[in-house]
């Protein structure tokens, strides 16, 4: 039976996505091996989203909304920061939101809904959090392989139209059920270069990167992290060989930059990155990365901009700073919308990156708010 509804739930998703569709217009599309761009040869747009859907309105009304908004839109690409659903389960749900496989067929019907290449990277609540007992009791590892199966078996991203990536190939991160499987790629970790900027999605995961709840793995992480180190240092070794004018960095972790915030963040020393919480010292799952991203923020110099998900609120700032205390100009935080089930689709939102190479930030931000996802001010 559960077989059967696994295409049952993918035709339902396609027929709301393609309802508001033809609700709201048609559109450009976008992307291509070769992604789309404007008039302007220099000039083209992303759309960034992530942490959706939590919900059954908003997997059934809010995201095709949301779909249907980037599809009219000329696009080079769509990224998704991870999180294909809420930290556990909802009773009662008509969509799914255990760890069972129909949620992965959920996003990937979302995501090949897209007609522009679609960038997915995971997210903890679809693979560290699905060994909680209210999301299945699943492995989660095994979750993370059934992704890397389903979402990355090939070097081309998701969509309508595909965008070839490099692909993250040195076994590093251990595989299977209880890392039955060894030492494996972490091929969901890609790369990419669009007209002189260059992109890369990390598997960095929210909370403490796997360091903490039901089932911690430290093995895991510190394999999953150097890799993580390890590709975004290439990164930004491939930007200056290709001189690229910028980067941007996409990953599901807000890993805390400073002491502002703990409601939404971790908290840490701005200056030493050391985690300054009740996460702090060997359940700190992000110094390391942060340090080495620091190292490669200063040595680059040009505009970097790290896309997270993770703590639902949007917001674009310059936390980030030296050991110093000086804030680091050339670097910007990016957190896209998401979450916030308790309010319907208030927050199913996406953000809309224009980018100039020939300009001196490379980046300008625009917030999609989508019309037909206005919940406390209806659309005029």
């Amino acid at each position: 039976m559960r077989k059967m509804l696994l295409p049952i739930l993918a035709a339902v998703i396609t027929a709301a996505i393609t309802a508001s569709l033809a609700a709201g217009g048609g559109g450009n599309g976008g992307g291509g091996d070769n992604p789309g761009r404007g008039d302007d040869h220099d000039t083209y747009a992303i759309g960034l989203w992530g942490d959706l859907p939590y919900s059954d309105v908003q997997a059934t009304v809010g995201l095709p909304n949301l779909i249907a908004d980037m599809n009219k839109q000329d696009l080079a690409f769509t990224a998704h920061d991870g999180d294909l659903k809420a930290g556990n389960a909802t009773a009662g749900s008509v969509t799914p939101t255990t760890c069972s496989d129909a949620l992965y067929i959920q996003a990937l019907t979302f995501f090949n809904s897209l007609k522009a290449p679609a960038v997915f990277t995971p997210g903890d609540n679809d693979w560290t959090d699905c060994d909680r007992p209210s999301n299945g009791g699943f492995n989660s590892l095994e979750r993370l392989d059934h992704e890397r199966q389903l979402f990355f078996s090939t070097p081309f991203t998701l969509g309508q139209h595909k965008l070839r990536q490099e692909v993250q190939t040195a076994a590093i991160c251990p595989g299977g059920p209880l890392g039955s499987k060894g030492l494996v790629p972490c091929v969901e970790n890609r790369r990419w270069t669009v007209d002189r900027v260059t992109y890369a999605t990390l598997n960095i995961q929210g909370s403490c990167n796997n360091l903490c709840d039901t089932a911690p793995d430290p093995v895991e992480e510190a394999g999953r992290n150097a890799a993580d180190i390890a590709w975004m240092q290439q990164t930004f070794q491939e930007a200056i060989q290709r001189n690229s004018v910028a980067v941007m960095l996409i990953s599901q972790a807000d890993p805390g930059f400073d002491l502002s915030d703990g409601t939404r963040a971790p908290l840490r020393d701005p200056k030493t990155l050391a985690e300054t919480d009740a996460f702090s010292g060997p359940l700190d799952g992000f110094q390391s990365f942060l340090s080495a991203l620091r190292d490669q923020v200063v040595a680059f110099g040009k505009p970097v901009a790290y896309v997270h998900g993770d703590s639902h609120y949007f917001r674009i700032d310059k936390p980030f700073q030296n050991a110093q205390g000086q804030r680091l100009e050339n670097f910007t935080r990016v957190e896209t919308f998401g979450d916030h089930q308790e309010n319907g689709t208030n927050d199913v939102n996406w953000l809309k990156v224009l980018v100039d190479p020939s300009s001196r930030e490379v980046f300008a931000y625009q917030p999609q708010i989508v019309p037909a996802n206005r919940v406390a001010v209806p659309a005029p």
